[in-house]
């Protein structure tokens, strides 16, 4: 291996999925120097440490220098333990994740939640790069978030925060309630309605499509889509007032929503006028593990 430069010459990113885990190095500008991907060990956590350490033990050898390193996963880490919780990727629970990766590599980890990696990438620079309030979304398999502001994440005293997809739909009409039921116990939530399943169980997978042959079932179901998404962010809005919403996760690739959504704002949002932009990612499927990178700010990463 060529001879290494001072840790945080530049910034590793790995966003450790509950089926893949991909690496980046990025430069000083942000630019993409070297990735890999390989498939994510399944229910094994000491395999899941060994497939780490020889990404970043790759990406050295290939750079020929050290870089800081962040990790996005799917869960947090608990404030009250140090530990990893509510990961899907339930092998890592319990687990202090940044300590024994940082122990064998010789340098500190950075840990965060997928969804604040898709967040702060989109905020440093991609689609809210500029704004002082970012609240990235993630519609998906689940539905997340994650909030950052002045360029840095907010991740609360609980280390939730942006976690909108467990709060119960608002202004539910009767055929609504109770909602359906959420894997976190409760029955209703954002979650359980705008989620990608929870789509396709209304209007097929190809629901845009079809909406756009006529199918007026499709159509009827995406309307409603749009609508409980309108009055979920509006929550979002009246809390926080972010200046950008960037949509990620595989429905932000549905491009009716910037169009559609946002003149449904206004009838929820206590203002007397909403003019959010709701934008789609710059960065699209690497925002993770960019964001993941980008855990390490220039005067930490220096």
């Amino acid at each position: 291996m060529a001879a290494t430069a001072p840790l945080g010459a530049l910034r590793l990113g790995i966003d450790l999925g509950g089926t893949k885990t991909e690496i980046v190095a990025l430069g000083a500008e942000g630019q993409a120097l070297w990735r890999k991907r390989i498939p994510s060990p399944q229910g094994d956590y000491r395999a899941t440490l060994d497939a780490l350490a020889g990404l970043v033990a790759e990406a050295d050898a290939a750079l020929g220098r050290r870089g800081s390193l962040g990790i996005g996963i799917p869960g947090a880490v608990s404030p009250a333990t140090g530990l990893i919780k509510n990961a899907n990727s339930t092998w890592l629970i319990g687990h202090a994740l940044d300590r024994d990766l940082g122990e064998r590599l010789g340098r500190p980890v950075r840990l965060q939640n997928d969804a604040n990696c898709f967040a702060l990438s989109e905020a440093t620079d991609g689609a809210g790069a500029g704004a002082h309030t970012v609240f990235g979304v993630i519609l998906g398999t689940g539905v997340g978030g994650g909030v950052v502001v002045g360029g840095r994440l907010l991740t609360g005293h609980n280390a939730i925060a942006g976690e909108w997809g467990h709060n119960p739909l608002p202004w539910p009409s009767a055929d609504e309630l109770p909602g359906p039921a959420c894997y976190c116990g409760k029955h209703g939530c954002i979650e359980t309605f705008l989620s990608g399943g929870a789509l396709a169980r209304q209007a097929g997978p190809q629901a845009e499509a079809l909406a756009a042959t006529g199918d007026a079932a499709a159509e009827a179901a995406l309307q409603r889509y749009e609508d409980r998404l309108a009055r979920a962010l509006a929550t979002v809005i009246n809390v926080v007032d972010p200046e950008v919403i960037v949509l990620g996760g595989g429905l932000s690739k549905l491009g009716r929503l910037y169009a559609n959504v946002p003149p449904r704002l206004s009838a929820y949002v206590f203002s007397d006028v909403c003019t959010t932009p709701l934008r789609p990612p710059r960065h699209g499927d690497a925002s993770g593990v960019r964001g993941a990178a980008w855990l390490w700010p220039d005067e930490a990463a220096s």
